[in-house]
């Protein structure tokens, strides 16, 4: 629409396409709620007041709040397509998605990244793209391609790119590795954001990380830790997904005061928290529901996100804005009745009312196993080992040192003590690299479960009692292209497959949501007790996040890191 059209119509002159009535209009810029008529012409907002218009809807009263934004996501973690997630998320009022394909990216390289934009073309959810800034995201583990400076300057210039995403390589900051110093100094001469990604950092460490120009992080998990982020200038995404749940122990950081340098994310959510749970809507609901101020709520969902993004068409309801808009009738449930995505109704009662077209967009396969050379035995060289600890509900682990069971010289699976065998099985280049170690947490009692899903360079990744049932998932999951797999007996229990760079099913959400219920109940009846065992398995492979976690090159112990031996020495003991 021509400027003298938006402006013609904004003075009255003429009549709008669409007339929202009697709206109680949440201003996140004033902090103020009052009623209005909404105008929408094409798929902007031209005005609020009297309008004709060629089409009115009467929204008897409800809150009009603008549409939610999440401040970061993989997409790839919800393990459906593009399409499929947009039609997820859309009847909870997300409307747009700060999206980094650091997933796919390590599967794949630029071909995955240029997949996940041709995928997100034409839907009705806004997926902008953050350039994955760490691929690999270390050099302690194999990953499938990868991205220099260049491609990631290169990506930066390209349309529905926005910024660059999460530095998860702080040390390669703190140490001035030139490589990763450009990529953030690509960004920087765009002028755009630069996320971040530094559990724990904090003194001087943070102060050099904030200098280099890193905006944000999301990876904050105690109020004390987010508020020196805070006081430093870092914007605070605080995340609420499967696996991270950090909502309530963060938000006690939030007051009027420092609100508007927080946002919401999800960064990880499987098919059932989507479906069950919902998206960014409940966030907001939680955190209304444990007392912060629903405009200040819906303004950490809304505006906040847009202007550190820099996308100054949204966020708010105001003129010049993009009609996208979310219709709730209280704060208390804070139930979603209907979703428009520029000036357009795409959701009503939960329910996609528009359709959501597949585009026509495809990759290579990536499974690449020479299984002539993998094996799982771990030979005994000590009593004592270290045994990654899993903490319920978080990423991090714990670094346990414990004494380990030997059969015939051979360390294995203890399941009354809950110290199960780990394996990292290289899938990108037929290394045969196997990472092998303990873990404890997962509480199986017999069989195995496995996924080509593991943070951030996507191996085979499989836990379990038995050795041979930890092979025959293994090999489930490679036959199947990728996916997700519980096997016990040797028979295979359940199976989720991933043919889609083996993160993501081509099926609809609900498939995957039934064929993922299907493996978590395997693994609770094998004995596990975790909300999610596959979510978290998917995280003991980044050796990016404290404490201790294992790759196909063996076990890296992150507060150092570096690699450090499984068995413990007389020394150490």
């Amino acid at each position: 629409m021509k400027l003298t059209e938006v402006i013609k119509l904004a003075r009255g002159e003429g009549k709008v396409d669409l007339l929202l009535r009697n709206a109680r209009v949440v201003n996140v810029f004033s902090g103020e709620i009052y009623e209005a008529d909404v105008a929408i012409a094409g798929s902007y907002i031209v005005g609020l007041g009297h309008y004709r218009a060629e089409r009115e809807i009467d929204l008897a009263g409800r809150y009009l709040c603008p549409g939610f934004i999440d401040g970061h996501v993989h997409i790839e973690s919800s393990m459906v397509s593009v399409p499929e997630f947009a039609r997820a998320v859309l009847p909870h009022g997300t409307t747009t998605v700060v999206a980094d394909p650091h997933e796919i990216a390590n599967v794949l390289g630029l071909e995955g990244v240029h997949y996940m934009l041709a995928s997100s073309a034409g839907l009705p959810l806004n997926v902008c793209l953050m350039a994955s800034s760490c691929v690999p995201a270390t050099d302690m583990e194999t990953a499938g391609a990868e991205l220099s400076a260049a491609d990631i300057a290169a990506l930066l210039d390209e349309e529905g790119v926005i910024g660059l995403a999460e530095m998860m390589n702080f040390p390669g900051v703190l140490f001035g590795v030139p490589e990763v110093l450009a990529k953030i100094e690509a960004a920087r001469a765009r002028g755009l954001p630069v996320d971040g990604h530094a559990p724990g950092l904090s003194g001087r460490d943070l102060a050099a990380y904030v200098a280099a120009g890193v905006g944000s992080d999301h990876e904050c998990t105690t109020a004390e830790e987010a508020r020196e982020k805070l006081r430093l200038g870092m914007y605070i995404m605080i995340r609420e997904g499967t696996t991270s749940r950090n909502l309530r122990d963060l938000l006690p950081l939030v007051t009027p005061q420092n609100a508007r340098r927080c946002m919401f994310c999800t960064d990880d959510c499987h098919p059932a928290d989507l479906l069950d749970e919902g998206h960014i809507d409940y966030l907001i609901r939680t955190a209304i529901g444990l007392g912060l101020d629903p405009i200040t709520a819906i303004r950490m969902a809304t505006l906040n996100p847009a202007e550190y993004f820099g996308l100054r068409d949204r966020g708010a309801i105001a003129p010049g804005r993009r009609a996208d808009l979310v219709v709730v009738s209280d704060f208390e449930r804070f139930r979603v009745e209907k979703v428009f995505t520029g000036g357009e109704l795409v959701a009503e009662d939960g329910q996609m009312v528009s359709a959501v077209a597949k585009p026509a967009a495809a990759v290579r396969g990536s499974m690449n196993v020479d299984w002539s050379k993998v094996a799982l035995a771990i030979p005994a060289e000590g009593r004592r080992a270290k045994v990654i600890g899993v903490v319920p509900g978080q990423v991090v682990t714990r670094k346990l040192v414990e004494e380990v069971r030997v059969e015939d010289g051979q360390a294995v699976a203890d399941v009354e003590r809950d110290i199960l065998k780990i394996a990292v099985i290289e899938r990108h280049r037929a290394t045969g690299n196997v990472g092998l170690g303990f873990v404890r947490g997962f509480g199986l009692r017999r069989g195995a479960i496995a996924s080509s899903v593991a943070h951030d360079s996507h191996n085979i990744v499989v836990v379990g009692a038995d050795d041979g049932d930890m092979m025959a998932a293994a090999r489930e999951v490679a036959a199947m292209g990728g996916g997700l797999a519980a096997v016990e007996g040797g028979q295979v229990r359940a199976r989720l497959p991933l043919p889609i760079a083996g993160l993501m099913s081509d099926a609809p959400i609900e498939v995957v949501r039934r064929e993922m219920d299907e493996l978590l109940a395997a693994a609770r009846k094998m004995g596990c007790r975790l909300h999610d065992p596959f979510m978290t398995m998917s995280f003991l492979a980044l050796p990016v996040i404290p404490e201790l976690k294992l790759t196909d090159r063996g076990l890296v112990d992150v507060t150092q890191f570096k690699f450090v031996p499984l068995f413990e020495s007389s020394v150490d003991s």
